[in-house]
C-alpha cells in the first residue's frame, strides 16, 4: 500500500504567518483529533448527518457500573469503525474512576496508509451541561 498523508484544519482557525490561510494539522495528530471529535459529537449535533456521533456523551450521566464500561467501550468501537476509516486494529479500554462521576478511556489503534507507531488516546469523559 503506498504512503499517504493525512491533513486536516486547525479547530482554533489561527491564520498561518506566511500565508495567511488557516493553520493545518497533519497526519497522527488530524487523526487523533478525528476521534475524539467522534466520540464527543452527540448523535444529531451534525446538520445533515444526523448519524454521526456516538451516545457516549449520554450514557455518560448513567449510573457508573461495569455494564456501562461496556456499553461505551462498545459504542466507541462501532463510531469509530463507521466514521473513521483511516484507522484499524483499534482497541478501547474503559475504567471508572470511583466516586468522581468520571470515566477514562484508552483508545489504541493503527492509522492505514502511513508507517506511523500504534497511536494511543486517552480521554476523560465526564458527565457536563452545556
Amino acid at each position: 500500500m503506498a504512503s499517504r498523508a493525512f491533513k486536516d484544519i486547525n479547530l482554533s482557525f489561527k491564520r498561518h504567518p506566511v500565508t495567511n490561510d488557516v493553520v493545518t494539522i497533519r497526519d497522527e495528530d488530524a487523526i487523533k483529533r478525528s476521534v475524539r471529535n467522534i466520540i464527543f459529537t452527540i448523535l444529531g449535533e451534525k446538520p445533515f448527518q444526523p448519524e454521526f456521533g456516538s451516545v457516549v456523551p449520554q450514557s455518560l450521566f448513567d449510573l457508573s457500573t461495569n455494564l456501562n464500561e461496556v456499553r461505551i467501550t462498545d459504542e466507541i468501537l462501532t463510531a469509530l469503525a463507521l466514521y473513521e476509516p483511516r484507522i484499524g486494529n483499534v482497541r478501547v479500554d474503559v475504567t471508572v474512576v470511583p466516586d468522581s462521576n468520571e470515566m477514562n478511556a484508552v483508545i489504541q489503534y493503527d492509522i492505514i496508509g502511513i508507517p506511523a507507531p500504534t497511536q494511543k488516546v486517552d480521554v476523560l469523559l465526564f458527565p457536563a451541561r452545556v
